[in-house]
């Protein structure tokens, strides 16, 4: 009960009016005591929440022999009621957000921070609806797995390249990143990268981590982080084609690179 009344709350109604309408769908027409008991709304808040609900044509009201009673609007009517409400004010929000892009100037470049893994994996997507030309990712099995419907379906009208980690059998033109003991130890640091029309990208945690990802349309971040993931599609190719065994100079190299 908690649950859908917290859901309820969501849609615009407060704590006591999600329980009095929840209370009188379970018991059906009812007197505001019978509400109050059922729902814990206080007995002394009972009616002027009743009359609050009765306003939003929510509660219907009605004299019965001489009682006051208190029916709920019929479950069906009620949640066609509140889709039809929530469509019309998207509907009127979207025109009205679009209006105000259309009017903003052009701001300076910027990096932007989305927090949270619903927050990011919808940020992503919105990206990738919004490609025209040329798509370019780096990005581990996980995160793969949450975006492979939406990158399979913009294959169809932009170049998709790029390197994906611990992916089996991915798109085409994305190269799998050779395993190492690197890739092997990375733990939870399986960042990722998506870049859109050499223009704007998304990078950071993964939905997982339900941490932190940046947005940019920066061009020198899109231009460094597009060549690092080009390197790394090099490199795979490089040490593939060698006859020599590279990886554990590769590994060395490393190693030397960063130590502190």
């Amino acid at each position: 009960m908690n649950d859908i009344s917290e859901a309820l709350q969501l849609l615009g109604f407060n704590q006591y009016q999600s329980k009095t309408y929840l209370a009188l769908v379970y018991l059906g027409t009812s007197s505001a005591y019978q509400v109050s008991k059922q729902s814990g709304v206080p007995r002394s808040r009972i009616y002027e929440v009743l009359e609050g609900l009765e306003q939003k044509g929510v509660v219907i009201k009605e004299e019965v022999n001489g009682t006051v009673q208190y029916s709920p609007l019929p479950v069906d009517v009620f949640l066609e009621s509140i889709k039809q409400q929530w469509e019309e004010t998207y509907s009127s929000v979207k025109k009205e957000l679009k209006r105000f892009e259309k009017q903003d100037l052009k701001a300076d470049p910027r990096v932007t921070t989305i927090k949270g893994g619903e927050n990011i994996l919808s940020f992503c997507r919105t990206l990738l609806r919004r490609a025209k030309h040329r798509i370019i990712v780096s990005i581990w099995d996980a995160m793969y797995e949450h975006l492979a419907d939406d990158l399979r379906m913009k294959q169809e009208n932009c170049s998709l390249k790029g390197i994906v980690f611990q992916v089996e059998n991915p798109l085409p033109d994305l190269v799998v990143h050779r395993q190492t003991d690197y890739i092997d130890n990375i733990g939870e640091n399986k960042w990722f990268i998506i870049s859109i029309d050499g223009r704007e990208m998304i990078y950071g945690h993964p939905v997982e981590r339900n941490g932190n990802a940046f947005y940019t349309d920066d061009v020198v971040h899109v231009s460094l982080l597009e060549n690092y993931i080009w390197h790394d599609v090099l490199v795979n190719r490089l040490v593939e084609q060698s006859r020599e065994n590279l990886q554990n100079w590769i590994s060395s190299e490393r190693k030397k690179f960063f130590k502190l």
